[in-house]
């Protein structure tokens, strides 16, 4: 009888699980003595910081740019370098060796004196201040806008709100629009029970630890799940690689403007104004119609954050005539980050994008 191991040998079977049992024991020392991964590293130079605001402008990798600049707009909950991850895993560096001269708004902790800060200051100053310098720094007249959740949000209310330009593109990824259709949100923000009056007069902001805690429960047992998974793992240098960098990019949580918060409880979470056409900032009215632009919303299948019935009626209240929306497998941060993302999203994107953005 050969002596040779077989998949099917219990001996075999035996000696690779204690063979990883070992390198998990190994390999764990050296995680929790290790430090975070280094994200966001693309070259970039910034061009405006302003409290909260930061927007950057990354330096091109490639001779063949496109004409048409493109701003990256984050959700502000959380650090824009879910775009930019590490070198072969970054969105932007895709987009750069793609010939695209990319920038990106992103935020920082809002300052004690911009507690104050509304949806118009997003609306009609952060988001109109970096288009400007966006295309003076390009010498461009457009540009395309791309938001990401409620970055998308903000990109909607931009762009309705100047129907006549500069934007000449116009992409979401995972945008609410319909928040009644957040259950789990809509019984933790309930008018009965949460009074965002006294949480934003006692603090100013909206805490980082309790959007943590929200989007945390939002799935209960999936950090459990997730810290069984990476123990199993740990003999995997890729696995563990890709686990540090979602697990510390899912911490980064960034408080809110307490006026700002306020005001997507009572307008969005409450009054449901986006979805029923009702919306206002600053006293003008937000008519998503009056978006004419080419458009394209990608939806990710398994997204337990913006599902489809969330984001589901927002093609249909886009008033342009070239308007698209595809859903593509994957959950609300595997779709613009990690190997799904560069299977699927960031080919579409960029087979979208290039013939708008010559």
């Amino acid at each position: 009888m050969s002596q040779t191991a077989t998949a099917d040998d219990p001996v075999a079977a035996a000696s690779r699980e204690f063979e990883r049992a070992m390198a998990r024991n190994i390999k764990g020392l050296g995680y929790f003595a290790s430090s975070a991964p280094v994200l966001g590293a693309t070259p970039k130079d910034v061009l405006i910081r302003r409290g909260t605001m930061q927007l950057y402008h990354y330096r091109a990798t490639s001779d063949e740019v496109y004409r048409t600049p493109l701003l990256l707009v984050m959700a502000t909950t959380n650090r824009g370098y879910i775009f930019d991850m590490v070198p072969g895993q970054s969105l932007v560096e895709f987009l750069l060796n793609a010939g695209y001269d990319v920038f990106m708004l992103d935020w920082d902790v809002p300052r004690t004196d911009e507690r104050r800060l509304g949806m118009a200051d997003y609306v009609l100053d952060f988001l109109p201040a970096a288009v400007a310098r966006v295309l003076e720094e390009t010498g461009e007249d457009d540009l395309t806008v791309v938001g990401y959740c409620f970055g998308g949000v903000l990109s909607l209310l931009y762009t309705a709100l100047h129907a006549d330009g500069p934007a000449r593109n116009l992409v979401c990824f995972t945008t609410p629009v319909d928040f009644h259709a957040m259950e789990m949100f809509q019984a933790w923000a309930d008018r009965r029970f949460f009074d965002v009056d006294r949480l934003v007069d006692a603090f100013g902001q909206c805490p980082a630890d309790m959007l943590y805690s929200a989007f945390d429960m939002l799935r209960p047992g999936a950090r459990l799940a997730g810290n069984i998974r990476l123990y199993d793992n740990l003999w995997n240098d890729e696995y563990v690689k890709g686990y540090r960098m979602f697990d510390r990019w899912a911490a980064d949580m960034l408080p809110l403007a307490g006026e700002y918060f306020r005001e997507m409880t009572k307008q969005l979470m409450w009054d449901n104004r986006l979805m029923t056409g009702t919306m206002e900032v600053a006293g003008r009215p937000v008519d998503l119609g009056a978006i004419t632009l080419p458009f394209l919303h990608v939806v990710a299948e398994h997204d337990h954050i913006v599902p489809q019935a969330v984001s589901a009626p927002l093609i249909g209240k886009i008033g342009s005539a070239d308007k698209e929306e595809i859903v593509l497998k994957g959950g609300h941060v595997s779709l613009v980050a990690g190997a799904n993302a560069q299977k699927r999203l960031w080919p579409r994107l960029d087979q979208w994008l290039q013939g708008r953005s010559l």
